[in-house]
């Protein structure tokens, strides 16, 4: 049998009380998510080895927002390891300026002429270096894919990628051929590859400019 002397009675009365006074505070749960999407910026390349094409673009939720576009160019009178140096050098550059998060960059397609697709793999591999070399993520899309994700027809020529460019990134002009091609491989890399995915992202943009979609295509 336990027996309580006068000081635990008083010591257990004491604890009651406390009790009754501070009542458990219950847990508060927040959460982690952010309150909004958090945007990612890409950086679009358009390898070459005379012009390189750049292109950088930023995502946020199904918005596409554009930030920059050039030509990083090399002297066609150098020799082949400084021009491959030049074309490194102005991809860490750009990448330094504009911070991107990710880069997305275009494959090579095997051409009629084995020289011109070797030079254009060693300006792509020169590229893909200088993003590395920032600690870049590079992800690859062919031809087709750029076409397929921003015209909607894998056999769109330059002028329409260039058209469909300007619309989505509501452009006040079109850029030039190679900029927007790597525009147009950043904006396949922020909406996966996928025509549908990008359309419907700005449907309420492309509405009040007038637009609408046929058989996969922008027309306005």
């Amino acid at each position: 049998m336990v027996v309580q002397t006068p000081a635990d009675k008083s010591c257990l009365s004491r604890l009651c009380s406390d009790a009754s006074r501070d009542p458990p505070r219950k847990k508060q749960y927040t959460s982690r998510r952010p309150p909004y999407p958090i945007p990612m910026r890409i950086l679009g390349i358009d390898p070459g080895l005379r012009t390189t094409g750049f292109g950088v673009i930023e995502k946020q939720g199904n918005k596409l927002a554009y930030i920059a576009s050039g030509t990083i160019k090399s002297d066609g009178n150098a020799n082949l390891p400084e021009r491959l140096k030049t074309l490194y050098d102005g991809i860490s550059e750009v990448s330094r300026t504009y911070a991107p998060d990710c880069a997305a960059i275009e494959k090579v397609f095997v051409n009629v002429n084995p020289q011109s697709t070797l030079l254009l793999g060693q300006a792509r591999g020169a590229a893909i270096c200088g993003l590395v070399g920032y600690g870049l993520p590079v992800f690859e899309y062919t031809a087709l894919q750029l076409k397929v994700a921003v015209v909607g027809y894998g056999r769109a020529n330059k002028a329409q990628v260039q058209e469909m460019v300007t619309r989505l990134l509501m452009l006040p002009g079109q850029p030039g051929s190679d900029a927007a091609d790597a525009l147009g491989v950043a904006i396949c890399h922020a909406n996966g590859g996928d025509t549908l995915g990008t359309l419907a992202g700005l449907a309420p943009d492309l509405v009040r400019k007038g637009m609408r979609v046929r058989r996969g295509r922008l027309v306005g």
